[in-house]
């Protein structure tokens, strides 16, 4: 009968333990920066392609705006259910998982991969675009800046998720009020319409095509809609019940918004203006030109610049859940203090910095691959929960099911439309790289599962038993590093060698280095291999695959420096023999430091 000896793990106390996660409100200044200042370019995306058909197209600004927000209703609601069946997070990548297979749970997770480094590098991108067009003599700086703007939030948030909520919940409160005050008071001004001079392409009669596109490209408002299921264990207990709160907030706020300034672009006759936003002919229209317009525009520049934040709280999940799967390396699954994955933060902020290294920080690069993998996710969430009712059968299942499939549908057209409609203009990248992020998630779980079936996984191994060890150690001199170095050998096997490789020509250092062993007399067997090409790793491999052993050690005796410069000094021969025989070898490899 044997003994298991235990540890006790360091509890955290019960008052501190959720410290470090999320609230209700926390949940919206952390996850839903991204859907919050859509606002900004998801009603402009909508007059831009209705501009084309004149007067006749802008009429019809409400009615798209409101489809999109009866499929923001039905993604709320859906998403909702997805925290309450999937509260271990995950979104779209867990509902499409179990209810579609695993491959289509791997096409949904990379959908959202590319969403949330597109989310990072178009959000930053757009900020810094404001503040140049606000500050002309910053625009050579743009690369730069987007960069330090990356790093800042990036620092933020390895201080944990609940350190970046607290952070941004003052710029935020200041967004959603800013743009509700415009909403607020646009509405009830009794003045005469402001309308906006704007030169018009052409006009055209508008038809069903150039409704689904601005339906589409009205859709980027959506973006992020799917960060709070997708990070549901990132929230203070109850999650699932704090989770539900915010998505439903998060859904309202967003309806309220988009709902509102489309009705102030049909009051005041907003058309695109060359150097404009809509939100701020919008915002001067209702506010007029004084210190509340600043106020708007200054707290839309920041919300544009922090919405990065949403992929910083959704995505570390998502790879996390992933990496439990065996479709990521594991290291994306390890988690620090304050629950912070900085695997996956460290993943972002190198992509995302790739990608406005290469835009050179211009948004309007990044923006046509921005919808489509977001789309994808979306189709596949809804689907998923389509099966989901039909297969549980709960009470109202068929209402719910019949939701989440027309969801489907009209998310499944807007993947299509969004698809086709930016090809051209770099939407084949995404179509490209989505289905390689796939093969990639299947090499590596392929991969895992072949370590899986040589580890045993699964299965009890047989109990283990003492075998005869052999222990070797390199040896370049006798002194007191070879001394400590055979001490720790004796310990460890039953036989130990010493062995030391030198070139033939060499012939009396090998001589005198024998001499001084015999001096010494330290009771272990002693091997000299020559090598002609004056190779370490060769001959110690040569040797080691000649030996009866089964069992064999390597230990390699190393200096360590008392300060980091002088490893500069040393030649690295640990490193290469270490290298080699891990490479070449089945032995076991200790690298001894001695510490002078």
């Amino acid at each position: 009968m044997s003994a298991v000896l235990t540890t006790p793990a360091a509890k955290e106390p019960p008052d501190t333990r959720d410290r470090h996660r999320l609230s209700v409100l926390g949940g919206l200044a952390a996850l839903s920066l991204d859907a919050m200042a859509s606002v900004a370019y998801g009603p402009e995306a909508i007059v831009l392609v209705l501009a084309v058909a004149g007067g006749a197209g802008l009429g019809f600004a409400i009615p798209v705006t409101l489809t999109i927000a009866a499929l923001l209703a039905v993604l709320t609601f859906s998403y909702r259910q997805v925290i309450a069946a999937f509260p271990e997070g995950g979104g779209a990548y867990g509902v499409a998982k179990t209810h579609l297979g695993r491959r289509a749970g791997l096409v949904a997770g990379a959908s959202l991969i590319v969403d949330y480094v597109l989310n990072v590098a178009v959000s930053v991108a757009a900020g810094v675009a404001a503040l140049t067009s606000a500050f002309p003599e910053l625009l050579p700086y743009t690369v730069w800046i987007c960069l330090a703007v990356l790093a800042l939030v990036t620092g933020v948030n390895l201080r944990g998720i609940a350190g970046s909520a607290r952070a941004f919940i003052a710029p935020t409160a200041v967004y959603v009020g800013a743009i509700l005050l415009v909403i607020v008071v646009g509405l009830v001004r009794n003045g005469p319409a402001v309308v906006t001079e704007a030169h018009v392409t052409g006009l055209q009669t508008v038809g069903v095509l150039l409704l689904l596109k601005a339906f589409a490209n009205g859709c980027a408002s959506l973006t992020g809609v799917e960060a709070i299921a997708n990070a549901v264990p990132s929230f203070r207990k109850p999650r699932v019940k704090r989770a539900q709160r915010a998505e439903v907030a998060l859904g309202a706020l967003l309806a309220v918004m988009l709902v509102g300034i489309a009705a102030l672009i049909e009051k005041f006759a907003i058309a695109p203006v060359e150097g404009v936003t809509v939100l701020a002919q919008v915002t001067q229209a209702s506010l007029g030109d004084g210190p509340l317009f600043y106020l708007v525009q200054f707290s839309t520049v920041i919300l544009l610049a922090l919405a990065a934040n949403t992929s910083f709280g959704g995505l570390p999940v998502l790879a996390q859940l992933l990496a439990a799967d065996n479709n990521l390396p594991h290291f994306f699954a390890l988690r620090a203090d304050r629950h912070v994955h900085r695997y996956g933060i460290a993943f972002l902020t190198v992509t995302s910095a790739a990608l406005l290294v290469l835009a050179r920080g211009d948004m309007n690069l990044l923006v046509p691959l921005f919808a489509i993998g977001v789309f994808v996710g979306f189709t596949l969430s809804q689907g998923g929960m389509v099966k989901h009712w039909v297969t549980a059968r709960p009470a109202g299942w068929r209402w719910r099911a019949a939701l989440n499939g027309f969801g489907a549908l009209l998310t499944f057209l807007a993947a299509i439309v969004v698809t086709i409609s930016k090809f051209t203009e770099g939407g084949w990248l995404i179509v490209v790289t989505l289905p390689l992020m796939v093969l990639v998630m299947e090499r590596v779980n392929r991969s895992y599962a072949r370590i899986g079936r040589r580890l045993e996984l699964g299965r009890t191994p047989v109990p283990p038993r003492s075998r005869r060890s052999l222990v070797v150690v390199p040896v370049q001199g006798v002194n007191r590093l070879a001394c400590e170095a055979l001490a720790a050998a004796l310990s460890l096997g039953d036989r130990v060698v010493a062995v030391n490789v030198t070139h033939p020509e060499d012939e009396q250092d090998a001589r005198r280095f024998v001499e001084a062993w015999e001096r010494w007399q330290p009771d272990v067997e002693l091997v000299q291999l020559f090598d002609a090409h004056r190779r370490l790793d060769e001959p110690l491999v040569d040797y080691i695959s000649r030996v009866p052993e089964a069992h064999v050690f390597v230990l390699i005796p190393e200096v360590e420096p008392e300060h980091a410069w002088q490893r500069l000094l040393q030649n690295q021969r640990g490193a290469v023999l270490a290298r080699a025989l891990r490479r070449r070898t089945d032995v076991v490899v200790c690298r001894m430091r001695f510490r002078v």
